[in-house]
């Protein structure tokens, strides 16, 4: 059916605020904004090219027009129509204040963009529901953010104070995604400023490549772009790479495949350099100080592969490092950005260190996506209210959990595969920043403090252990990560139900099962229950969805490190294994050292 003269006149007088609330009814246009709308709104109706109705079969909109680009256009409010466009009806619905006096509620007043409220509904849904506290405990745990200043000491990170004691260092990884407060000016630098340029000059460096205006020297563009890094270096741009590359692929923006050389051991880089072509690879060298000696050693491994294939190392390498690091101005790099002593390596994937490669991997527009939803979920934790924020609330349950409930361990459970890694990255996050038994002054601490964490993407983690999670002797605090949608958008129905649906089914039957258990007279069938979890639930794993959890995770392990007392931002208990390491390289060894040393044959 053509797109009617009568129709087209309709939707652009949508453009007037009148027309829209004479009519309750609003307009949303673009793949993501529309998809982020259907089921929470009634589509009055919903016009889109056949590209996009290709890829949305299942649609529970009545009147569907099926238009081409140029009637599509005539239509739009936009430059650029995006594929649909679609008309929803404003809700009108009672409150009913029982409701919100049992329950966790967003309130929203006099939204002007709709695209807010589809960010909204992306980034703000945590549920505790399943957790062990009540009326009371939320009571005690609001007066513990009080009296611990958890807001104050929280606005003093963001305007630049010197939060990191054992160091003297200010932590300011929130200002690679926005300005929370003040302006923060050290070492006669603005700090958000030098951020916002090196993401600017990635972004350059990374359309030129794109575009083809960087190549190699045969004059072809680079496919595949490889990170040397270790720790945070690796494990946060990894885990963001992977959450990102299908969503990339289905959405057109996946650029370059993403590889990453980390461990020390050869067989980790020769495996990564024998599955590229090293002659259209980029190769990222991480490292703060330019003397990292893991990293600097799998360089060599990588120049190596480089020369033997008659290739010059410098056309095909580039650095993110600190000003001051011998990298900075080497000839050995193509190019060189820049990092500073102000962001840790666990919290650096919204820095350059994430930047370079995930732009050269999916473009600048989707990493800047991805720092917009961080700089949305850094907002949330400014509020003094824990109800409103979403961070402070799971950091204080996290608390209670550890010091009053006595629970050792937590697990991330995220029902997504594309969250594979994030578990390994929460896991240095929080296990490097909160593992202490000093709080920020140098003294011993008298009580428990980080949890072990771990975790691996349902269902997979079902079969393997849920048994312990279910039926073990210890309890273990859950936390899962679910999405309505997949990223890939492509399903089958089996026996009535999508994949997609039985994944999330898993979610909700886990979470259950968990907390209520099931009686029976075989012991070994009997399920205790008791188990406490909560969920993150979003519509979509996109960047915008993916940079909002990240930020979710990082500000929940400050809040925690503030609760306990803890600087959480160093991490001098994986320095004493790497001195000691250079002790037997130089064969500077004796007693237990010396032992060991011989039986590995150093």
């Amino acid at each position: 059916m053509a797109l009617s003269k009568n129709r087209i006149k309709y939707i652009r007088s949508l453009e007037l605020k009148k027309n829209r609330k004479a009519d309750k009814v609003f307009l949303a246009e673009g793949p993501k904004l529309v998809g982020d709308l259907l089921g929470h709104f009634r589509c009055r109706f919903l016009i889109a090219t056949s590209e996009w109705l290709s890829a949305h079969r299942h649609l529970a909109v009545e009147d569907v027009t099926e238009v081409s680009e140029e009637e599509l256009s005539r239509a739009s409010l936009l430059k650029t129509p995006q594929q649909v466009l679609a008309v929803f009806e404003q809700p009108d619905e009672s409150v009913d204040v029982s409701v919100i006096s049992r329950s966790l509620c967003l309130a929203l007043d006099d939204v002007q963009d709709p695209g807010n409220l589809g960010t909204i509904i992306r980034l703000a849904t945590y549920n505790f529901a399943a957790k062990q506290v009540d009326a009371d405990v939320l009571e005690a745990l609001a007066k513990l953010a009080k009296e611990a200043q958890l807001t104050e000491k929280f606005e003093a990170l963001y305007n630049g104070a010197v939060i990191n004691t054992g160091e003297n260092r200010l932590v300011l990884h929130q200002l690679t995604r926005g300005q929370l407060g003040d302006a923060v000016v050290a070492d006669g630098v603005d700090k958000r400023k030098f951020y916002v340029e090196q993401q600017e000059r990635i972004a350059e460096f990374a359309n030129k490549v794109h575009s083809g205006e960087i190549t190699n020297a045969a004059g072809e563009k680079f496919t595949t772009v490889v990170q040397i890094g270790i720790g945070g270096s690796d494990l946060g741009p990894r885990a963001m790479y992977l959450a990102l590359e299908n969503w990339a692929k289905k959405n057109n923006t996946f650029k370059m495949e993403a590889k990453f050389i980390s461990n020390v051991d050869p067989d980790d880089a020769a495996s990564v350099l024998a599955s590229v072509d090293v002659a259209h690879s980029i190769f990222i060298l991480v490292s703060k100080s330019g003397t990292t000696l893991e990293t600097l050693t799998n360089e060599s491994f990588v120049k190596d592969a480089l020369k033997n294939a008659g290739l010059d190392a410098s056309k095909h390498m580039i650095a993110v490092t600190s000003e001051t690091s011998p990298l900075a101005k080497s000839d050995d790099y193509l190019a060189a950005f820049f990092m500073d002593d102000y962001i840790g390596g666990r919290y650096s994937s919204t820095s350059a260190v994430g930047g370079a490669v995930l732009s050269l991997a999916f473009g600048p527009e989707v990493f800047a996506q991805f720092l917009d939803g961080a700089a949305a979920e850094d907002k949330l934790s400014k509020n003094a209210d824990i109800m409103e924020n979403p961070e402070m609330l799971d950091a204080l349950i996290g608390v209670y959990e550890r010091n009053v409930l006595g629970y050792p361990s937590t697990a991330v459970l995220p029902y997504s595969q594309a969250l594979s890694r994030f578990p390994a990255h929460l896991q240095q996050a929080d296990m490097e920043s909160n593992g202490k038994s000093v709080n920020r002054f140098g003294e011993p601490v008298d009580y428990v403090t980080g949890p072990v964490l771990f975790g691996e993407p349902g269902t997979n983690g079902q079969h393997s252990f849920y048994q312990l999670l279910h039926q073990g002797t210890d309890i273990v605090p859950l936390q899962f990560v679910g999405y309505k949608n997949s990223q890939m958008e492509t399903d089958v129905v089996i026996q009535d139900s999508t994949s997609q649906q039985k994944l999330c089914a898993n979610v909700a039957a886990q979470i259950v099962a968990f907390a209520c258990g099931k009686e029976d007279e075989n012991r070994n069938k009997n399920f205790e229950g008791g188990r406490p979890s909560s969920i993150i639930i979003g519509e979509q794993l996109t960047p915008a969805s993916l940079g909002a959890l990240l930020a979710h995770f990082e500000n929940k392990i400050m809040f925690q490190g503030f609760v306990w007392n803890l600087n959480s931002f160093d991490q001098e208990g994986v320095q004493l294994g790497k001195v000691l390491a250079k002790r037997v390289l130089a064969h500077d060894t004796d007693g237990a050292l010396k032992v060991y040393s011989d039986l590995l044959n150093i």
